[in-house]
């Protein structure tokens, strides 16, 4: 079921004050809105949102034996990676970077952000689908760009519903190391040169290595060692 509203704040903040309301909220479920006034990115990011792209959260009730939370990211960017792959030109250069994003041409195309409240997590996307609003540290594109056509946010959350659930159904059944040996696939090859910006210590370069088995991103320094990072604003270089 997808709701829409016209404009909100945040489809993060509504799906959080209503599951503190005591609202029941089925898995499935997507809250639209056709603009957001206060959208937000990972690290506390402003996320741009105009009319006409794709803003919309769902809600993961957590079960026993699920993976770890954190790992949702993974689930939501394969989802969007899939979705894009079903509207692009075949040859299109798609890859996810970590831990999180969707390359389209090396372009940043979505946005994740993963919230919880007590057992239910609440996931927003953001994607650029008819335009790509400006950031000052990297390029961005949007699918009507990228596809050369028309491009519809209702009809692009219908079909990025489906894919979650896809992956969701993934991630609970077939275990973790499955969803992120999904995630590699669509990733850019180990041996890519990347930068990380970390807090308190500045530029780390190197190259990817991998994934550690809890999505952890390995980084192979110049001098051959290998460091796991688990927060980070990723570059490729």
């Amino acid at each position: 079921m997808i709701e829409v509203v016209e404009e909100t704040a945040s489809t993060n903040a509504d799906l959080v004050r209503r599951l503190g309301a005591g609202e029941s909220i089925d898995e499935g479920f997507w809250l639209r809105a056709v603009r957001q006034s206060a959208g937000r990115g990972r690290r506390g990011k402003a996320w741009s949102s105009p009319e006409g792209n794709l803003y919309a959260s769902t809600v993961v009730a957590l079960r026993a034996g699920d993976p770890p939370v954190h790992t949702l990211a993974f689930v939501a960017a394969i989802a969007v990676r899939d979705l894009i792959v079903s509207l692009l030109p075949a040859g299109t250069t798609i890859q996810l970077k970590w831990p999180n994003d969707v390359l389209v041409e090396g372009a940043k195309i979505s946005g994740i952000l993963l919230e919880r409240r007590s057992d239910d997590v609440i996931v927003g996307i953001g994607i650029n689908v008819v335009s790509a609003p400006e950031l000052a540290d990297r390029a961005t594109t949007s699918i009507q760009a990228a596809q050369g056509r028309a491009a519809d946010a209702h009809g692009v959350l219908e079909i990025l519903a489906d894919a979650f659930a896809e992956r969701l159904v993934q991630w609970r059944s077939e275990g973790l190391s499955a969803t992120l040996n999904a995630w590699q696939q669509g990733a850019y090859p180990q041996g890519t040169a990347l930068k990380v910006m970390l807090d308190g210590e500045g530029e780390v370069t190197g190259t990817f290595a991998g994934l550690d088995p809890d999505g952890a991103l390995r980084l192979r320094l110049a001098d051959a060692s290998l460091r796991v990072i688990h927060a980070g604003d990723v570059s490729l270089v």
